[in-house]
């Protein structure tokens, strides 16, 4: 499907050319993988009061190239006006519907740490439909201290919490040690999504979703990078034994 602007006219069945229609068939992964991408660009661009966007100017600011946004777009039913772009106030809506954003996500977090507290504490959760029900850790000294908008309470309380909060989310935020255990009581208390901070592979059971997220990781990958620049710019092979092959 082209987009309106090169020259098709949008669909008849559209008000204004976007209508607020069911996914056909679904919604590809690949698809919903960007679709926060798009979301965050849109955000942005609210932000600085723009109105509407060209879909060359949201492929660039979400980092594709425009037909695959053009694309990804259409599985939402939205293909834009002619000679004007995106309504992007309606795309932000259209894009946190796919995503289920316009309900209130109730998110468990075990593990007070710095990096738990750190994400208790960010406040852009709220906006994108997420609230922070309970912050949980095992260490007592921990327990019942303030961090952001929940008090610290004590891991043996997660059943009762996702039971009585109706959590929707779980996420990991315990060393490697401990994180297969966390996930297993996760699981058993019915949370089927989860987040994991932990530098392993978790195991689970078929039906429950596991978003893995290394930090230790991206900073390899963006070492490599800046490594591989460094050379160029040096005029330097980047693996000496890569040179010597």
């Amino acid at each position: 499907m082209r987009h309106a602007s090169d020259g098709e006219p949008a669909p008849s069945d559209q008000l204004d050319g976007q209508a607020d229609r069911p996914y056909p068939g679904g919604i590809p992964d690949a698809t919903v993988a960007r679709l926060p991408i798009y979301l965050r660009a849109l955000y942005t661009l609210a932000d600085r009061g723009v109105s509407t966007v060209a879909s060359d100017e949201l492929a660039a600011a979400a980092g594709v190239n425009s037909a695959k946004l053009r694309k990804d777009l259409s599985h939402l039913g939205s293909y834009g006006i002619r000679g004007v772009g995106y309504d992007v106030e309606y795309l932000v809506y259209q894009v946190s519907r796919a995503l289920g954003l316009n309900q209130n996500w109730a998110v468990v977090i075990v593990g007070a740490g710095n990096l738990g507290r750190a994400l208790a504490r960010y406040g852009g959760f709220v906006t994108r439909g997420f609230r922070i029900a309970a912050l949980l850790d095992s260490d007592q000294s921990l327990v019942g201290r303030e961090v952001g908008t929940v008090a610290v309470r004590h891991a043996g309380e997660l059943e009762e919490i996702v039971a009585t909060s109706g959590i929707a989310i779980g996420v990991i935020a315990v060393p490697a040690g401990a994180a297969q255990a966390v996930c297993d009581r996760l699981v058993a208390a019915g949370v089927t999504s989860i987040l994991n901070f932990a530098p392993l592979v978790l195991t689970v059971p078929e039906g429950v979703d596991v978003r893995k997220v290394d930090l230790s990781i991206e900073l390899q990958i963006l070492a490599f990078h800046a490594q591989r620049r460094s050379a160029e710019r040096f005029g330097q092979v980047a693996d000496p034994a890569a040179a010597e092959a």
